[in-house]
């Protein structure tokens, strides 16, 4: 069985962590590259690497150095549109912090890795001190993440369950352990 390190993605991982990132798009989403969905995927570093309060993981096969698996936190809230106006009210940008881009290569899968790279990101957002949520959202036509992320979190919206099913996604926020507004900033 492979060992994994995980760690903050640096400028040598990025084109592995890109490589992910698309794979992911076209093989499990089936939409392929949508600039406007996917300019994160383009530019990573401006993306996670440069703002302070975001960040992108990475878990790497050590046995090759190869970047099997990617995590990323950021500070935008869920948009509206496309999402729904009361998902991007109740979790407003700069005080959200973002799940995006937890993906893992088929061939590493059911070995922890996501859960791993989550667990990081969480500890990332409690220690920034300015979260007060934590959301994500996935599309569930892609195989175990519907059961994997509801494991982790509350589903707030089922865009299913819609008229005319919205964008058939699944909403979540997952628990964390924000500061209390006592200790902010402290």
């Amino acid at each position: 069985m492979p060992s994994y390190c995980i760690r903050p993605a640096g400028p040598d991982d990025l084109d592995g962590a890109r490589a992910v990132m698309l794979d992911t798009v076209y093989r499990d989403f089936g939409t392929g590259y949508v600039p406007r969905w996917h300019g994160d995927v383009v530019d990573p570093a401006a993306a996670y690497l440069a703002p302070a309060r975001h960040t992108l993981l990475v878990a790497v096969d050590e046995s090759d150095g190869g970047v099997v698996a990617t995590a990323a936190l950021d500070s935008r809230g869920p948009a509206h549109p496309p999402n729904p106006r009361f998902v991007a009210e109740r979790f407003p940008s700069g005080e959200t912090a973002q799940l995006r881009r937890v993906y893992v290569r088929p061939e590493h899968r059911r070995r922890g890795l996501a859960r791993r790279l989550v667990a990081e990101l969480l500890a990332f957002a409690a220690a920034d001190g300015g979260y007060r949520s934590v959301y994500l959202h996935t599309d569930p036509s892609v195989p175990g993440a519907e059961g994997f992320w509801r494991s982790l979190g509350k589903v707030v919206h089922d865009e299913r369950e819609d008229a005319g099913g919205g964008q058939a996604i699944i909403h979540f926020e997952v628990p964390f352990d924000a500061p209390s507004p006592a200790t902010k900033g402290r």
